[in-house]
């Protein structure tokens, strides 16, 4: 079996003075490697392809016959790194939290392992009869949440 650490070593290379970054590396039990990555202004099929040989020029096809797949995280999928985060402060998410509880909001701000969305909710303000909508933010982490991810709006 092809060894993760190689094969992440060798990504991590190609990415040196590049703006993009790793976001996942899966090898299966019969040497499908699927290599992640994205990048701020979304992916080039040119530089995907590019990784892909780069990686097979380091890779023994004699030693060992695998399958590589590169490509970008996928626009819609989970978050699976903090950069994904980053680049989506300011647009809209989707959080299912550690209880279950599914929430949409705007993206505010990431902090560490932290991340703040704001969301619109009905608050019962003190002397008012009925609840208003109001703007609430809520910080969750990023370890805690089972997804967060960007919503594509076609408005």
């Amino acid at each position: 079996m092809i060894d993760k650490n190689i094969v992440k070593t060798l990504v991590e290379e190609w990415l040196q003075d590049k703006e993009y970054f790793l976001v996942d590396i899966q090898i299966s039990q019969d040497d499908r490697i699927v290599v992640e990555i994205d990048h701020a202004d979304g992916v080039w099929i040119e530089d995907c392809v590019e990784l892909s040989k780069f990686i097979e020029d380091h890779l023994e096809r004699d030693e060992e016959d695998y399958e590589l797949e590169v490509g970008s995280a996928g626009l819609g999928q989970p978050f699976k790194v903090e950069q994904q985060y980053i680049n989506f402060i300011g647009k809209e998410v989707e959080v299912l939290d550690g209880d279950g509880k599914k929430v949409k909001g705007i993206l505010k701000a990431v902090e560490g392992r932290d991340f703040t969305v704001a969301v619109e909710e009905k608050v019962k303000e003190e002397g008012k009869k009925r609840p208003q909508l109001q703007e609430v933010e809520h910080t969750y982490s990023m370890d805690e949440v089972k997804y967060c991810k960007y919503l594509i709006s076609f408005k």
